[in-house]
């Protein structure tokens, strides 16, 4: 198992997002465009929030990018 690499800068950035609880835009290679803060980042998964509160996990492969909204 591999240790999470808190030294990668695509990692300290996202822990930046988290910390100062920025809003997010989030697609996914489903063509699915999703908004909110991330609550938490592993190996594996980031936990999005949205604005009525409820968490959804997100795969990392799923991922095809990640942005700080405007």
């Amino acid at each position: 198992m591999s240790e999470f690499n808190t030294g990668l800068p695509s990692v300290r950035q996202v822990q930046t997002m988290i910390k100062e609880k920025k809003e997010v835009e989030i697609k996914l290679s489903t063509n699915d465009l999703l908004m909110g803060k991330i609550l938490w980042q592993d190996d594996n998964c980031l936990c999005l929030v949205d604005q009525y509160e409820q968490p959804t996990l997100i795969w990392r492969q799923a991922l095809v990018y990640l942005k700080p909204k405007s």
